[in-house]
C-alpha cells in the first residue's frame, strides 16, 4: 500500500498543467514512479518519447503541484476518502484496461470496485413510468447474481437504479462528476449517504472543484469502463445515456438497451441502438445471462452419475507448437493458456496487441480451430 509520501507524488503528477492520463502513465513507466518523475532532471525528460516543449514548460510548475497535492491529501483525510492511483491494488481492474482511464480516483464506501459481476444502468432524466418500472424490475431480477450496480446519481433512471439496488440489498456505486465533497444534485444527498453503507461514491475530480457541464461526458466513460455490461433503459437520440452507450461500445464492452414505444421520445435512443446493432435488446434477465454467460447460462452442467450433482467436464488442452503461429498469435495462446475464458479486451491488454488488430487475429484463429468465441466477447483455447 502506498504511504503518504508516495501518494503526494501520485496526486501531484496529475495536477501539473498539460500532463494528462496517458502521458502520466508513460512518464511513470519511463521513470519508475511519480516521485522519480519529480526527481528527474529536465534534460532527461526531453529524451522521453511524447514529451514536447509544453510538457517541459509545465514541469517547471511541479512545486506548485506538490503544494496543491498536500491540500488534496488533507481534504481526502477530512472526507475519509480513499485515493486510488492506477497502480493501487484496489484500482478497478476493468477500468485500468481502457486507454483513457483516469490515473487517479477518489473513492468512499465499502464495496469492492473489483466485484466479480458489475452492471451499469443509466438512462434519461425525464423517465416515464415504464422506464421506472423496468429499471426496478431489472434490479429485482439481478438479485440472484448479487452484482455491483453502477450509475451516475443523476435524476431519472440513475437514481431509480441506485434506490432499487438499496431496496433489494445490492451494493451500488455512484460515479459522480463533482468532487466527493459535493453531492449533485443536492436532492440525492440522502440516497448518497445510504450508498456509503451499501456501496459507495467514486470520482476522478479533486475536492472543491467547480462543477462544469463537460465533466459529465467524462464521467460517463468511467461508468462504461467499470461494467461488464451497460444497460440503457430510456434515452432520447441526443442524450447523455447514449454517449455512455457509445463509449461502452467503443471499449468493446457489452451494451444492452430496453426496447420502447416507437412514439416515445425517450425510447428513440434505445430503439436506435438496437436497430444499429450497437446494443442487444434487454427484454428479460435471461437476455443478460446469455449475453454474459453468467453461471454458464448457455452450457448446462453435466450431471453426476450417482447423486445427480453437477460435475465439471474434464478439459484436455491441445499441445500447440509456437513454430506454427505468428508472434502475435502465440502471444494470444499464452494468455489463454493461463485462463479458461478471457474477455477480448483483457487478451489485448495482456498480449500487448491493439484491440483493432486482435479481433482479426482471433477470427482467423477461430477459423483454424484454435480458439472458440463465447458469449460476452470472451474466447477460449480449444
Amino acid at each position: 500500500m502506498p504511504d503518504k509520501n508516495e501518494q503526494l507524488y501520485e496526486v501531484a503528477i496529475g495536477l501539473i498543467p498539460g500532463i494528462g492520463g496517458m502521458l502520466t502513465r508513460q512518464l511513470v513507466s519511463y521513470c519508475g514512479s511519480p516521485k522519480a518523475f519529480f526527481d528527474c532532471p529536465s534534460s532527461k525528460l526531453e529524451t522521453i518519447p511524447g514529451i514536447g516543449p509544453g510538457a517541459i514548460k509545465a514541469f517547471k510548475k511541479r512545486d506548485e503541484a506538490l503544494r496543491k497535492a498536500e491540500e488534496v491529501l488533507q481534504q481526502a483525510e477530512k472526507y475519509e476518502a480513499q485515493i486510488l492511483f492506477y497502480t493501487h491494488p484496489d484500482y478497478p481492474k476493468r477500468l485500468k484496461q481502457i486507454a483513457d482511464a483516469p490515473t487517479l480516483l477518489f473513492y468512499k464506501g465499502n464495496a469492492s470496485l473489483n466485484h466479480p459481476k458489475t452492471i451499469s444502468i443509466v438512462g434519461t432524466r425525464k423517465l416515464t413510468r415504464y422506464g421506472e418500472a423496468v429499471t426496478e424490475k431489472i434490479i429485482h431480477d439481478l438479485q440472484k447474481h448479487d452484482p455491483l450496480i453502477i450509475s451516475g446519481l443523476a435524476y431519472g433512471i440513475d437514481i431509480v437504479a441506485h434506490r432499487s439496488a438499496l431496496k433489494y440489498g445490492l451494493q451500488t456505486i455512484g460515479t459522480i462528476a463533482s468532487g466527493l465533497d459535493m453531492i449533485y444534485p443536492a436532492a440525492h444527498k440522502k440516497t448518497a449517504e445510504q450508498m456509503l453503507e451499501q456501496g459507495g461514491l467514486l470520482s476522478e475530480k479533486i475536492f472543491g472543484i467547480e462543477l462544469h457541464p463537460q465533466f459529465f461526458p467524462a464521467r460517463n466513460r468511467i461508468i462504461a469502463g467499470l461494467a461488464d455490461c451497460t444497460i440503457i433503459v430510456e434515452g432520447a437520440l441526443k442524450s447523455g445515456s447514449l454517449i455512455t452507450a457509445e463509449i461502452a461500445f467503443g471499449y468493446n464492452r457489452e451494451v444492452m438497451a430496453v426496447p420502447g414505444n416507437i412514439t416515445s421520445e425517450v425510447s428513440g435512443g434505445t430503439n436506435y441502438l438496437i436497430k444499429t446493432q450497437q446494443a442487444v435488446p434487454y427484454t428479460c434477465i435471461e437476455d443478460l445471462e446469455a449475453l454474459l454467460n453468467w453461471d454458464n447460462a448457455l452450457q448446462p452442467p453435466q450431471l453426476g452419475l450417482f447423486d445427480g450433482s453437477p460435475v465439471a467436464k474434464p478439459h484436455r488442452p491441445t499441445v500447440y507448437d509456437p513454430n506454427d503461429f505468428s508472434k502475435e498469435e502465440w502471444a494470444i495462446i499464452e494468455v489463454l493458456q493461463q485462463t479458461n475464458d478471457e474477455l477480448i479486451d483483457n487478451i489485448s491488454w495482456k498480449a500487448q496487441i491493439p484491440i483493432n488488430q486482435i479481433a482479426s487475429l482471433l477470427l482467423n484463429m477461430e477459423f483454424n480451430g484454435v480458439v472458440k468465441s463465447l458469449p460476452g466477447k470472451k474466447f477460449r483455447l480449444l
